[in-house]
């Protein structure tokens, strides 16, 4: 039997990852159904937002460029919540797989919590549907700070995008299904891979989550009636073995991780014995 993926991501539906992860899971036989934010959702987790018109959330078709028979659907919804609809029916027959990506920039660290990319994969899984999250480093630590300085800076960064190596992440990606296939429900693969030609990867190995990502939010200035906030390099090295410091030796990172898990080492004892 064909597996049926969903494709979605939080940088929006034409941005070039989507496309790019789609085509991979085409090529591989896949049934592939693709619906993602109409505009960009980054840092959006796992919310459940969405826009509606008349009571109904606003859905447009959204052909894809060389993907042709491919539905592809641009959602005025966050990504949690446009894979929470997918697998109740929205678009067509529910997904027995959902893959999150190719998003722009490295989700790594426990900074993967305020993922919108992450977030999508964490619902489906939640919601019994393996699932996984790409993610391609277009930006290191210095470059990501210097964008947060203007949009000037940001724009120019992304005039880059169609140079970026979006098949490497789909390619590492789609060779790891049989693996998330295989892994209990619940859990999700991480994956982040370097910005290079498929061929220049070092491999592709497990990594732990750093404590941190590749940049951290800071507040900048506070005031009167506002806050401004900046983006800064950690204070400290990556550990040996984290996802950041894979990346930044030029190795994708897999990491293996869970949602919504119960903490069965707190001390709750006696508790159901009061009145």
């Amino acid at each position: 039997m064909t597996v049926r993926v969903l494709i979605t991501n939080d940088d929006g539906i034409a941005a070039p990852g989507i496309q790019a992860l789609a085509w991979a899971a085409r090529q591989r036989g896949l049934d592939v159904v693709v619906a993602a934010p109409m505009e960009e959702a980054s840092g959006t987790s796992a919310a459940m937002s969405a826009m509606e018109r008349d009571g109904r959330v606003v859905v447009n078709e959204h052909p894809l460029p060389d993907l042709a028979g491919v539905p592809a659907y641009g959602v005025a919804g966050s990504p949690g919540f446009i894979t929470l609809i997918a697998l109740h029916g929205a678009f067509g027959p529910p997904p027995s797989v959902v893959l999150s990506g190719v998003n722009r920039g490295a989700n790594a660290g426990r900074a993967v919590l305020h993922s919108g990319t992450v977030g999508a994969a964490f619902t489906a899984a939640t919601n019994g549907c393996r699932a996984m999250a790409v993610s391609l480093d277009v930006l290191s630590a210095g470059e990501a700070t210097a964008a947060s300085g203007g949009a000037a800076v940001d724009a120019a960064a992304r005039v880059r995008d169609a140079e970026r190596h979006w098949s490497t992440a789909a390619r590492v990606a789609l060779d790891l299904l049989p693996r998330l296939t295989s892994a209990p429900m619940e859990s999700v693969l991480n994956v982040n891979t370097p910005d290079l030609p498929h061929g220049q990867l070092r491999g592709v190995r497990r990594g732990t989550l750093a404590s941190f990502g590749q940049v951290q939010m800071t507040v900048a200035e506070s005031g009167h009636g506002f806050v401004r906030t900046s983006l800064e390099e950690p204070g400290q090295a990556a550990q040996p073995g984290t996802d950041v410091a894979l990346l930044a030796a030029g190795y994708a990172s897999v990491t293996a991780i869970r949602a919504v898990t119960e903490a069965t080492d707190v001390d709750l004892t006696g508790l159901d014995e009061q009145p």
